[in-house]
């Protein structure tokens, strides 16, 4: 199966610059509420093969055996990206 992708006309630049108006706490809210929009309308349309879905779960078994083993964001993000803080 393959998923449907949507395109939407690029927003003018007076569209883009509205949210710079909200509060900083408003703006969480506005990017939490279009991820949980975005999460809801993926779920219908992307799927995961079996052999993904296997994977995802060893990880997380993997991971719940042994917490440790983890890497905190800190050091991925520096690792990935040695010039920012």
């Amino acid at each position: 199966m393959s998923a449907l992708i949507y395109t939407v006309p690029m927003p003018t630049p007076v569209a883009t610059t509205e949210y710079l108006k909200l509060s900083v706490s408003e703006r969480i809210q506005l990017v939490e509420d279009i991820w949980d929009s975005i999460a809801a309308e993926a779920s219908n349309i992307v799927e995961l093969s079996q052999a993904q879905k296997a994977e995802l779960h060893r990880r997380v078994a993997a991971h719940r055996a042994d917490p440790s083993t983890a890497v905190p964001w800190e050091q991925v993000r520096s690792k990935l990206f040695p010039s920012k803080p």
